[in-house]
């Protein structure tokens, strides 16, 4: 039922010594908001995945008559500290993804430069209409429950991303990436990934309960409106 693709480096290296590649001044540690975050994410999240289960099942549905098993695709990203782990998403890909794209020297030199595609082959017609409204991302609560990531953070990133975000690194391994952020509801695709590490920066400066509230208050909007998505 679920696909599997590894991260093109090897995550150990990451995870390791995790907690000493972060100066003390950087790890984050706000306590009282942090209990607070992790309780709302669980009730969040267990409610959410109750009240969404009939969504789950019919988004499942399309997905195996459309392109077939798995229906779950699962990828290596990188988690708090620098922790490895494997986030959950719809299928969104025809099954044969990886054969396209090492067939393609000029998809892969756009990925490469900018781990996405802006007009990808890859994409099956279920996999547009779920990635233009986010409802592929909605296997990520399971994420939320097991602690791997928050329902607000950065955007999740594989392992050779880890590179462009330079001095910038820190920051981003001092938080659990989050289902969605300050990327998700301010362009989507429609950002340069400048502006994608501007924005967990910026999220990283400002992070509390009422600013995760305001930003999955604006992701809701931006998901109804399908701004920025491709």
């Amino acid at each position: 039922m679920i696909e599997v693709k590894e991260s093109q480096s090897a995550a150990g290296s990451l995870m390791t010594e995790g907690h000493k590649l972060l100066p003390r001044s950087k790890r984050y540690h706000r306590g009282p908001y942090h209990v607070v975050k992790r309780i709302f994410d669980i009730v969040a999240s267990a409610i959410a995945l109750l009240l969404l289960f009939p969504v789950f099942l019919i988004v499942s549905i399309f997905v195996a008559f459309s392109s077939g098993f798995p229906v779950l695709f699962k990828q290596q990203r990188v988690g708090y500290l620098g922790k490895p782990f494997y986030i959950y998403k719809f299928r969104t890909m025809v099954r044969n993804a990886e054969d396209i794209l090492k067939g393609r020297p000029d998809l892969m030199e756009e990925y490469n430069r900018n781990f996405k595609i802006e007009h990808d082959p890859r994409i099956s017609k279920v996999g547009h209409f779920l990635r233009k409204y986010s409802l592929d991302e909605l296997p990520q609560l399971l994420n939320v429950i097991k602690g791997d990531m928050s329902l607000v953070g950065p955007r999740p990133i594989v392992v050779p991303e880890l590179a462009k975000y330079g001095d910038s690194q820190d920051m981003y391994l001092a938080m659990h990436p989050g289902c969605t952020g300050l990327w998700q509801c301010g362009g989507r695709s429609a950002t340069s990934y400048e502006e994608r590490i501007a924005l967990d920066r910026e999220y990283f400066e400002k992070a509390g309960l009422r600013f995760d509230l305001y930003i999955i208050f604006r992701t809701v909007i931006a998901i109804v409106t399908a701004r920025g998505a491709k």
